[in-house]
């Protein structure tokens, strides 16, 4: 890393989405950044913001603040996504890299113009899907392109299932899943998926409204099949209502054994060797493998550790503004595949909601 100091600032909006996930606050071990100010309409939400971060300054208006501040860095911190657009492009537009809380956009055409809008202005824009910063996922991916259960055939994953299983929970806790999906295999070449809600099959007109702004959702069951350019095959469910049931998270099936990622991104990953079916008298185990135990709640630091570092060597964040659309691109295939009835080849043609036509 060099020696440039980097001027960061955070965009918040108390009452629609907040700071998100803390990502106001992940600069204060970083030596070479200084955090200079907030925004927030919400006085009381900007105070509290602000105190929390460390933050010299603070706005009510994020545009007074990117007009005002020589910044370099600027967190897009709420979790709705309404103002999501605006906010990015704002950043990008003042000469400002980005930070963004998932899910970035609800649709491709908006997740399609912050794309174009960073490439246009040479910057770049990381989005917070912790997750795959953690050193442990890192060794994940390593023993798996090594060779350690064989070759990749198949990922099973889930979602949450809480009461937001289904549509919202797809989009929500599902962006990590499929960010993750494709960070391990690839990228999706079709889908083809099942939606329905009380069992019937959703239509045209029976999506239903979130628990907070994420876009249209639909479903309490969604059922998805992903065929990977790489030939792994990948299965994706979610239902309402089976918390704690603890299958958030994924399978990895190998020629060889499997891994076995539930109840979110585990720092004891345990491997399993072929026959993965075996007789209840055999004395087959599970191989636990010890892993760093970085916490994810260290994520977001280590995103803006990785996003100077991409800044710095103008690469690639790991998951950058082009990864969340992707991810997008498998939430939104789901209902674009049960509408037409088929499945959907990737890019998808049209990137608009297909719950809104």
């Amino acid at each position: 890393m060099s020696q440039k100091t980097y001027r960061a600032a955070a965009i918040g909006h108390t009452g629609a989405g907040n700071f998100g996930h803390g990502l106001h606050t992940p600069y204060e071990n970083i030596d070479n950044v200084e955090f200079i100010a907030v925004s927030d309409p919400d006085e009381a939400g900007r105070e509290k913001a602000a105190a929390e971060a460390g933050a010299l300054r603070s706005y009510a208006d994020y545009r007074d603040m990117l007009e005002k501040e020589d910044l370099n860095i600027v967190s897009v911190c709420p979790r709705w996504t309404s103002e999501h657009v605006d906010m990015v492009t704002a950043c990008l537009e003042a000469g400002c890299n980005v930070y963004s809380e998932k899910p970035m956009t609800a649709t491709l055409a908006d997740g399609d113009i912050i794309v174009e809008t960073a490439k246009a202005r040479g910057l770049k824009v990381a989005v917070a899907h912790q997750a795959v910063y953690l050193p442990a996922t890192h060794a994940i991916k390593k023993m798996l392109d090594a060779g350690k259960i064989g070759t990749i055939q198949a990922i099973y994953a889930s979602g949450k299932q809480d009461h937001r299983g289904g549509g919202e929970d797809m989009i929500v806790l599902g962006t990590h899943i499929f960010n993750m999906m494709r960070f391990f295999v690839g990228d999706v070449a079709w889908m083809q998926s099942h939606v329905t809600t009380n069992g019937k099959e959703i239509a045209y007109g029976d999506d239903h409204k979130p628990t907070e702004p994420v876009g249209p959702v639909a479903g309490d069951c969604i059922n998805s099949y992903f065929a990977f350019e790489s030939g792994v095959s990948g299965f994706f469910e979610t239902r309402r209502d089976q918390a704690g049931s603890g299958r958030y998270g994924m399978e990895i099936i190998g020629s060889e054994g499997l891994f076995s990622l539930r109840g979110d991104v585990a720092n004891r990953l345990m491997v399993y060797p072929y026959p993965v079916l075996v007789p209840a008298s055999s004395d087959q185990k599970w191989e636990a493998i010890d892993l760093d135990d970085t916490p994810f709640s260290s994520g977001n630091e280590l995103a803006i550790r990785d996003l100077i570092d991409a800044i710095e060597n103008d690469r690639k964040p790991i998951s950058a503004a082009a990864d969340a659309v992707a991810a997008l691109e498998m939430i939104l295939g789901a209902y674009e595949s049960q509408l037409s009835g088929g499945r959907v080849p990737f890019p998808i043609a049209n990137r608009e909601h297909p719950l809104s036509r």
